[in-house]
C-alpha cells in the first residue's frame, strides 16, 4: 500500500484445496464493503509446494516459504501436535524479514473473512494492534485475552526486537504455541522493549469466541475457539 503495508495470511495444501480456507478467504475481500482493492495487497504465504502452486491458480501474489524443519507442511495438523508446532512458529522469521525491509504487515490467519476495512479501527500509534477474544473495555490492555491470529506491526527498531525476543522466548517454554508464549511474554515486551501493544475490541474484530451481533460494525471474524480444519470448513 501508499504506507509501506501488506497484508499477509499463511496457507499449506490441506487450507489451499478448492473450496477450502484460502478460497473463502479471497473470495470475502470481493464480497465484503468497499475491500476488493484490498485483496491487491494481500501476499499469500504458503509453507509447502502444493499450497504454492494452489494459490497460483487463484491469486497472484503467493511467496513460497523455504521451510527449514522435517515436519510435513502440506497435510491438516493436529492441534498442538509437533508438526502444528512448527507451523505455527514459521511465520515469525518471516514476518521479522518483512519488518527489517521497512514494511508494516497486517497479518491474519487463513481462517478469516474481512467484511470491512479493518485499519481503520487500527490505531497508528501502536507499535502492534492484536485481535482479542473476549474484549472487555474495563480491563487494562494487557489484560485482554489476546489472539494472535491477527494482528497489525509497524516496521519499527521496536517491533523488530519484540519479533526476535518473541522467537527466542520459544526455548523458554517448550511445546507451547506462538500465541501462548506471547501472552506469557507480553508484559516482558512492554516493560523490556518500551512497546506498544493494543487490543482490538471484538465488535470489530470478532470470531467465535465472543459472539456480538452488530453485523454493520464486524470488520473481520476469525473461526477462533473452533479447533480442526473439518470443524472450519462445515462452519
Amino acid at each position: 500500500m501508499e504506507d509501506r503495508t501488506v497484508i499477509l495470511t499463511p496457507v499449506n495444501e490441506a487450507w489451499a484445496r478448492p473450496g477450502f480456507l484460502l478460497d473463502l478467504y479471497l473470495e470475502s475481500f470481493k464480497n465484503g464493503e468497499g475491500i476488493a482493492h484490498l485483496r491487491n495487497h494481500v501476499l499469500v504465504v504458503a509453507l509447502d509446494a502444493l499450497g504454492f502452486d494452489r494459490c497460483k491458480a487463484v491469486h497472484p501474489y503467493c511467496y513460497l516459504l523455504q521451510v527449514t524443519t522435517n515436519a510435513n507442511m502440506s497435510s491438516a495438523k493436529g492441534f498442538m501436535s509437533r508438526d502444528y508446532l512448527e507451523l505455527v512458529w514459521t511465520k515469525l522469521t518471516f514476518q521479522q524479514r518483512v519488518l527489517e525491509l521497512g514494511y508494516n504487515f497486517l497479518f491474519t490467519d487463513a481462517d478469516m473473512v474481512w467484511f470491512r476495512n479493518p485499519f481503520r479501527r487500527i490505531a497508528i500509534y501502536a507499535d502492534m494492534s492484536c485481535s482479542s477474544d473476549h474484549f472487555r473495555p474495563s480491563r487494562a490492555p494487557l489484560d485482554q485475552p489476546l489472539n494472535t491470529g491477527l494482528y497489525y506491526m509497524k516496521s519499527t527498531n521496536r517491533s523488530v526486537e519484540m519479533v526476535k525476543y518473541w522467537q527466542a522466548a520459544r526455548e523458554r517454554f517448550p511445546g507451547r504455541h506462538d500465541q501462548w508464549v506471547f501472552v506469557m511474554i507480553k508484559r516482558e515486551l512492554v516493560s523490556k522493549l518500551q512497546v506498544k501493544v493494543e487490543p482490538l475490541e471484538t465488535v470489530y474484530f470478532g470470531g467465535f469466541c465472543e459472539y456480538h451481533d452488530d453485523p454493520e460494525k464486524v470488520c473481520t471474524i476469525h473461526a477462533d475457539c473452533c479447533v480442526g480444519l473439518a470443524c472450519d470448513v462445515q462452519v
